[in-house]
């Protein structure tokens, strides 16, 4: 443990914040998992209606900083594309 009142506040800070990035992450992988199920189902109305809570979520994940803008795009992008192919 550090000894300095600064670095103490750090490793507390790191602790919040790796708990508050993982819940925001496995709340994105449900997310999508809902999506592939819905698609896989074959009923394309479920999945769009996932898909659109599902974008909501991975960007609103990407704006708290939790993922970099090209994975909140490279996520939306296999997303939709998956459920288009239902057609």
């Amino acid at each position: 443990m550090a000894n300095i009142k600064s670095a103490k506040k750090r490793v507390q800070v790191t602790a919040i914040r790796t708990e508050r990035n993982k819940a925001i992450r496995s709340e994105v992988k449900t997310y999508v998992k809902r999506v592939e199920a819905a698609v896989e189902s074959g009923d394309k109305a479920v999945a769009e209606s996932e898909l659109k809570a599902a974008i909501k979520v991975i960007e609103m994940a990407g704006s708290k900083g939790v993922y970099h803008d090209n994975t909140v795009s490279r996520k939306v992008s296999r997303l939709t594309k998956l459920v288009n192919k239902l057609g």
